[in-house]
């Protein structure tokens, strides 16, 4: 059957009941001198190159308006690291997009391309931005369960979940808050289906640096058929560990990109000018390996962390990319994940999400589930690692 009654409690319950959560474990993780493995802030070092090419943009006088799209050299930039990873040409000009940050670029182009009453597909657990930003414009996020415990998508119940007010599909790959990439065979019959529906695919690839082992990462966009019909949203926010910059950036065809912009242009102006000609930097000089070192290095802060939840008796489920994961609530006390992640911080200081944060609220899930983000500086995630062994002690 049809999520579309499932969805609405969704917006109606709690449309901010992850962000909800994540602030209440930050400021009581805060309040107690913990390790906060709830938010997802990337705390990493940034790359030098970029570093040094804010203040010299500073210097140099980029500290007024650029376009409304972004500066020609960033989307130059991105126009080039496209057609070197994914192979795909697009045009800098006419298809590319500096927005404020992917949640910038994300809402501009749900305020383009969608009214309010249209629904759209997004795979459960979710980012909860994503159906809080859906929610927000008046469209109806309408949730698809992936399958548990290696978070397969089920076609049927995709093609079950269209309505005639199914408008697009939204694919977070690598996931947050699952650690999921999206196989090409999933992709192949999701754009089947796509296709078949005359939906838009609005692709966040946020993550797409955040690959480990045998992984690979595929865009929706480099499909056949989907090149037109894809909204490809991305940024440097996680892979340059500048979260607070707000530098991200949207993809998609040229008969799409005017409206996109002009949304962007009412809400936002422009991305922050000095930190466009950084990011530029960073995309222009960082070599390839700089990508493999990246991957490398949170492959062993993913590794690390899954050993000491498994020493906790939080059982993970090991992600094949982005940062976070997800593990069983073990024997911690409480009634819902929420307590229990409460538990988990009194008893050890470090914190978590309730994974029922990333599901709807009627449907029960999540419960028995916590996520921790393991992007933090090697010294934190040591400190976390040792505080979840002495748990069990």
């Amino acid at each position: 059957m049809p999520l579309a009654t499932d969805s609405l409690h969704l917006s109606d319950a709690a449309p901010d009941s992850v962000q909800s959560e994540i602030r209440a474990m930050t400021v009581a993780c805060d309040n107690m001198g913990g390790v906060n493995l709830a938010q997802g802030v990337c705390d990493t070092e940034p790359p030098a190159v970029v570093i040094e090419g804010a203040f010299k943009a500073i210097r140099d006088g980029h500290n007024i308006y650029t376009r409304a799209d972004g500066i020609l050299r960033l989307r130059k930039a991105i126009a080039a690291q496209m057609a070197r990873t994914h192979r795909i040409e697009v045009n800098p000009e006419t298809e590319v997009m500096i927005a404020s940050g992917a949640t910038g670029g994300f809402q501009a182009a749900i305020e383009a391309l969608l009214n309010p009453g249209d629904e759209v597909l997004l795979f459960e657990p979710f980012y909860g931005y994503h159906a809080n930003m859906l929610s927000s414009r008046k469209v109806v996020p309408v949730p698809v369960a992936l399958e548990a415990p290696e978070w397969k998508v089920d076609l049927d119940a995709v093609r079950a979940a269209i309505t005639p007010k199914t408008r697009a599909m939204l694919i977070n790959t690598p996931s947050n808050p699952a650690g999921k990439i999206f196989t090409l065979e999933e992709l192949q019959g999701l754009a089947a289906i796509a296709e078949e529906h005359e939906l838009f695919i609005f692709s966040d690839e946020i993550y797409e640096h955040f690959i480990y082992g045998d992984a690979t990462h595929v865009s929706p966009i480099s499909l056949p058929g989907m090149r037109a019909r894809t909204i490809l949203i991305s940024g440097f926010s996680k892979t340059f560990s500048v979260t607070g910059w707000r530098i991200g950036y949207v993809i998609a065809d040229a008969r799409w990109m005017p409206s996109i912009a002009y949304f962007h242009d009412m809400l936002y102006v422009c991305a922050p000018s000095p930190f466009q000609q950084a990011c530029a930097d960073g995309v222009e000089q960082l070599p390839p390996d700089f990508y493999t070192k990246l991957a490398t290095d949170h492959l062993a802060k993913r590794d690390m962390l899954v050993a000491a939840l498994r020493d906790a008796g939080l059982t993970p489920h090991v992600p094949p990319g982005a940062y976070y994961i997800m593990a069983s609530t073990g024997s911690l006390q409480g009634r819902n994940a929420a307590e229990k992640s409460r538990d988990l911080l009194a008893r050890t200081g470090v914190a978590s999400v309730a994974g029922s944060a990333f599901f709807r609220p009627a449907s029960g899930a999540g419960e028995e589930l916590l996520r921790f983000c393991f992007a933090k500086r090697d010294a934190d995630l040591k400190d976390a690692c040792s505080r979840l062994r002495a748990f069990q002690r």
